[in-house]
């Protein structure tokens, strides 16, 4: 078969991999000048830094796709396991260190807070459980499909649903097991993986910290852009076409099927279809004669990021590779986010690569991807928001790190809301399509296909299983499973 893509985000190109390995012949279509979409990267003076995701965990579904196609990971790709998977700060002087070893981070909490360590671990432990029961099925098959939910294993978890905290919040668990503010406050942070809030998103999601403190989390050799350039490479040797600087302008659909993409008023045919854009923007700019999921595509939209990325003239042995931040009052903070608007003490979010990849700035600095999370675009003033953001970042920074950073800013690149929407076609600067804020939103993201027109499929974050770099790569697996 013939298989056209639309776009080269990591989804697209993982979809791409899985059609070539299966001998159809693959070309992908990409608006931009470059392969990735969110998970690329940019040089700005002496510094490089990824422009999107800086959090690999869950290595295996990357490697899948060379094992796939008969390759040896290794031979492309390298990374190691952090042995910190994160720092984190408070205004009052308290820092943590969260080890990868569960056992080590729980002495650091008995050591810097005087909490017992068996709380940590009853959550890491119900974590687990919750993903054994229901991750593997819910994240890796099509919530969609009748041969789904015929599983014995969906069985089971349905009979284990009542213990799953459908009808509690994520706070309300992680308050169950840890008794320290601080703590809980480390715990909830897990919502904004999906752009979610914590007091309002459904305990299921505590899931999450089990990708981080049991899969771990990674730091790839050349940074995370190098995820992309390992799986555009493998792309390329098995045949795959990709198309650069071509935006698709239509998808071409004859008697309820998709028969081609409509590019520079050209049409070229396939047999089927795969988009990796938006599903929104999906519908409303490829599809404008066919009948859209008004329902779904009406739904809450997730968080979006204010990104700084700064060139830095100096180094802070006190940070690591991933560093949080705190704001002072985390619920105040949500309802801001949810209000549309930006609190004044918002947590901070700072990556540095150059840590572990040293050539990502000059000997004597490092490169830092600042962001915090703000709402989507829904009209607001953002020159005026970003400047009030930017100085409010720099004084929370200031006090806790106790410096002056403006002295040692260098160069300094930005990222918000309308331009990751422009650069990456997320709906109104959306990161992971819609929010999980609800207990049915699993369900009611758009499926990986539609019933409405035969031979169209959907991958990338904003359908399921969702957003973010392992359920994007889930996404393609379930598009290789379902398509006919």
């Amino acid at each position: 078969m013939k298989i056209g893509i639309i776009g080269a985000g990591i989804a697209g190109i993982a979809s791409a991999i899985r059609m070539a390995v299966k001998g159809h012949s693959v070309s992908i279509f990409e608006a931009n000048s470059y392969a990735g979409g969110k998970l690329s990267d940019f040089r700005l003076s002496d510094f490089r830094f990824d422009a999107g995701p800086s959090l690999f965990t869950m290595p295996m579904y990357v490697e899948d796709l060379f094992r796939l196609a008969g390759k040896n990971p290794k031979d492309y790709f390298e990374y190691e396991r952090l042995p910190i998977v994160c720092n984190y700060f408070w205004d009052d002087g308290t820092s943590l260190s969260a080890y990868a070893d569960a056992n080590r981070f729980g002495k650091e909490i008995e050591e810097k807070l005087g909490h017992s360590a068996k709380g940590l671990h009853k959550l890491l432990d119900n974590s687990k459980r919750k993903y054994e029961i229901s991750g593997q099925i819910f994240l890796e098959k099509s919530l969609h499909k009748t041969q789904t939910w015929l599983k014995p294993q969906v069985a089971k978890a349905m009979l284990l649903a009542p213990t799953m905290d459908l009808f509690s919040t994520m706070n309300d668990v992680n308050k169950r097991y840890l008794k320290h503010p601080k703590l809980v406050q480390l715990f909830n942070r897990f919502a904004t993986y999906n752009g979610s809030n914590p007091y309002k998103a459904p305990g299921i999601l505590s899931i999450i910290p089990h990708f981080e403190h049991h899969f771990g989390a990674y730091i790839p050799k050349g940074g995370m852009v190098s995820i992309t350039n390992s799986l555009v490479r493998l792309a390329k040797e098995l045949g795959v076409e990709f198309n650069f600087n071509q935006k698709v302008e239509e998808i071409v659909v004859e008697n309820k099927r998709a028969i081609g993409l409509k590019i520079n008023d050209s049409t070229h045919h396939f047999d089927r279809i795969i988009s990796n854009m938006d599903v929104f923007f999906t519908y409303r700019k490829l599809l404008p004669k066919q009948a859209h999921p008004e329902r779904t595509l009406a739904q809450e939209k997730s968080t979006s990021a204010l990104i700084f990325y700064w060139g830095i003239n100096r180094k802070f042995p006190e940070l690591n590779l991933h560093n949080i931040l705190f704001s002072n009052d985390y619920e105040k903070e949500f309802d801001f986010l949810s209000a549309g608007k930006i609190i004044d003490d918002p947590t901070v979010y700072i990556n540095i690569t150059s840590k572990y990849c040293p050539e990502d700035a000059p000997s004597t600095g490092e490169n830092w991807f600042t962001m915090i999370n703000v709402p989507y675009d829904s009209g607001q003033n953002w020159d005026e928001l970003i400047a009030k953001a930017r100085n409010n970042i720099i004084q929370k920074i200031n006090r806790v790190l106790k410096i002056n950073l403006d002295e040692h800013i260098v160069c300094e690149e930005r990222l918000h809301p309308l331009t990751i929407q422009s650069k990456t076609s997320s709906h109104l600067g959306s990161l992971y399509g819609t929010s999980s804020n609800n207990r049915m939103a699993a369900f009611m993201r758009h499926p990986n296909f539609t019933n409405k027109i035969k031979g169209l499929y959907f991958c990338g974050g904003s359908v399921h299983p969702g957003g973010g770099i392992p359920l994007c790569l889930l996404s393609a697996k379930i598009i290789d499973e379902i398509m006919n």
